[in-house]
C-alpha cells in the first residue's frame, strides 16, 4: 500500500481517506468503461419481480405505466390542449397555422426514450416533472419553426394536476382496453370451452368439504364464466374521469385572462373529445378519485373470483379429478421426483393477493386529501401499474394451469360410485310428493350411520317402501351419475 501515499508524516486515518478516494476514482473509471445494459438484460438486478423475474409477462404494461409512458401521456395532453386552444380560438392563437396540428401531434406520436431522457434532464434543473414537460415541448416547437409568440400558451392557465389527472386515467383506460380486457376475454373463453366440453361429466359436489348432491363439471366451470362476465360488465361500466379545472378547480387563471369564454364547457369538450374521458365537474386542485376507486374495486372483485377459481382447480387436482400435462425436463420437487405440482394456480393466487392488497390501498387512499390537496396522491399514483402487473402475471398463470389439465374421469366416477348416500335427497323429495309419512326422517335414519351406503342398501330401502310400483320404478332410476339436475 506504500505506493498510494507520499513519503511524509501522515496518520493512519489520513492514509485510509486517501486510499478510499483513489479506489473510488478507479472504480469510476471502470464503470465508465462498462457498456450500459439494455432494459431486458437488467431483469436480474430489478427490485420488483414485475420488472425482474416476470418481466416477460408484464412488459406490455411498460407502454402505459413506466416513467417513460407517464411522460409521453403528459406530452400528449399538453399538445392536445394547445391544439384545442388554437381551435377555440384564443385571439392570440388565431394566426397559428392549423396545418401544423399533425406535426405537433408527431411530438408525442414519435416520442422516444431519448425524448423522455431529455425531459428528465430538464427536471434535474426545474425539480418539477410537469414543468419539465412544458419546457421540453417549447424546445420541440423551436425545432419546427419560430413560434415564440405562441409558446406561452403551452400549459396556459393549468396546474400540474390538470396534466397528471388526465394522463394517468388515460393510461389506465388504454391499458384496460388494450391489454387487460383481451387477456380476461381469453381466460373467459378458455373456461367457456371447458364448460361446453365437460357439460355431460357428472361429478360429486362437495359442500363443507363433504359429499353433496351431484353436479356436472361443465356447469361448475360455467359458474366462473358467468361470474367473470358479470364483473367485467360492471368494470366496463365504470366511468373513467379526469380533473381539469385549473389550480383549485375553478378555472381562476382562465377566467381572469378571458372572462368571455365558458371555460367549463371548453374543459368538458376537451376532456371528452380529445382524450375520451369524462371531466369531473366539481373538484379541488386534484381529482376526486372516486371513479378511479370504483375501477380498483371492480378489479379486486374480478381478482377475488380468479382466486376462488384457482383454489377450486387446485382442489380438483388434489382430488385427482385432473392430471397435469408433463413437460420434458420440468422438475416438480427437488427431493421427490414423482411430483407434478399445481404451481400455476398457486402462483396466480399469490400474485392476486399482492394485487388486491395494493388495489385496496389505492381505492381507500386516493379519495382522501387534506383540504384542496396534499401530495400523498402523487407518490401513490405512481404505483397503479404494480397491481396491474401482478394481475397480468396471475391471469397468464391461471391460463397456463388450465391448459395443462387432463380430465381423469376414472377418479370422478369412482367418487360417484362410492357415494350412493347422495341419492337420499332425491328419494325423500319424491316421497314428499307422494305424501309418504316422514320421508326426510326415514332417509336420515338410513344414511346418517357409520356404515357404508351402497347401491344395494339404497335398493333394499326402496323395495321396502310402502309405495306403488310406479314410484319404486322411478326411484330405482336415481343414481349418483343421473341425479345432476338441469
Amino acid at each position: 500500500m506504500r505506493r498510494f501515499f507520499p513519503r511524509n508524516n501522515i496518520d493512519n486515518s489520513q492514509k485510509l481517506s486517501i486510499f478510499a478516494s483513489k479506489i473510488e476514482k478507479g472504480l469510476t473509471l471502470v464503470r465508465r468503461s462498462l457498456p450500459i445494459l439494455p432494459m431486458e438484460l437488467n431483469v436480474l438486478t430489478a427490485i420488483s419481480p414485475i420488472d425482474g423475474r416476470y418481466r416477460s409477462k408484464t412488459q406490455e404494461l411498460a407502454s402505459y405505466f413506466s416513467e417513460y409512458a407517464l411522460i409521453k401521456y403528459r406530452v400528449r395532453v399538453e399538445i392536445e390542449y394547445f391544439i384545442t386552444l388554437c381551435e377555440l380560438p384564443l385571439p392570440q392563437l388565431e394566426s397559428f397555422d392549423h396545418a401544423l396540428f399533425e406535426t405537433l401531434r408527431d411530438i408525442y406520436r414519435n416520442f422516444s426514450e431519448e425524448d423522455a431522457q431529455r425531459v428528465k434532464d430538464i427536471e434535474k434543473v426545474t425539480n418539477h416533472d410537469v414543468k419539465a414537460v412544458e419546457y421540453f415541448i417549447k424546445e420541440e416547437l423551436d425545432k419546427i419553426g419560430n413560434f415564440d409568440e405562441y409558446k406561452e400558451f403551452i400549459h396556459f392557465g393549468l396546474t400540474s394536476q390538470d396534466i397528471n389527472n388526465t394522463s394517468i386515467p388515460l393510461s389506465i383506460k388504454d391499458a384496460l382496453h388494450e391489454v387487460y380486457e383481451p387477456m380476461m376475454e381469453e381466460l373467459i373463453e378458455q373456461l367457456r370451452t371447458y364448460a361446453e366440453e365437460w357439460k355431460d361429466i357428472a361429478m360429486l359436489a362437495k359442500t363443507h368439504g363433504q359429499p353433496a348432491s351431484p353436479t356436472r363439471l361443465g356447469k361448475e366451470v360455467m359458474v366462473y364464466v358467468y361470474r367473470l362476465t358479470e364483473q367485467m360488465r360492471q368494470l366496463k361500466a365504470c366511468k373513467i374521469t379526469a380533473k381539469f379545472g385549473g389550480a383549485t378547480g375553478n378555472y381562476n387563471a382562465h377566467h381572469v385572462a378571458y372572462p368571455q369564454y365558458d371555460w367549463k364547457a371548453f374543459g368538458n369538450r376537451f376532456v371528452s373529445e380529445k382524450l375520451g374521458l369524462e371531466r369531473e365537474e366539481w373538484t379541488t386542485q386534484i381529482s376526486n378519485y372516486d371513479n378511479l376507486g370504483a375501477i380498483f374495486d371492480a378489479l379486486q372483485r374480478i381478482n377475488t373470483i380468479i382466486i376462488d377459481l384457482d383454489r377450486d382447480f387446485w382442489m380438483y387436482v388434489s382430488m385427482e379429478y385432473f392430471k397435469q400435462k408433463i413437460k420434458a425436463g420440468e422438475v416438480g420437487s427437488s427431493a421427490m421426483p414423482h411430483k407434478v405440482n399445481p404451481i400455476d394456480f398457486e402462483n396466480s393466487e399469490g400474485n392476486l393477493g399482492v394485487a388486491n392488497a395494493i388495489l385496496s390501498h389505492l381505492a381507500q387512499k386516493l379519495p382522501v386529501s387534506r383540504l384542496q390537496r396534499d401530495l400523498t396522491d402523487s407518490t401513490v399514483l405512481r404505483n397503479v401499474g404494480v397491481p396491474m402487473g401482478h394481475t397480468l402475471i396471475s391471469i397468464q398463470s391461471t391460463l397456463k394451469g388450465l391448459r395443462k389439465l387432463l380430465l381423469n374421469e376414472d377418479a370422478i366416477n369412482r367418487d360417484l360410485d362410492n357415494c350412493w348416500a347422495v341419492c337420499a335427497e332425491a328419494i325423500q323429495t319424491i316421497l314428499r310428493r307422494e305424501a309418504y309419512p316422514h320421508p326426510y326422517e326415514a332417509l336420515k335414519a338410513l344414511t346418517r350411520t357409520n356404515s357404508a351406503i351402497t347401491k344395494e342398501s339404497i335398493r333394499n330401502f326402496i323395495e321396502g317402501l310402502d309405495v306403488p310400483e310406479r314410484v319404486k320404478a322411478e326411484l330405482r332410476q336415481i343414481t349418483p351419475h343421473s341425479y345432476t339436475g338441469v
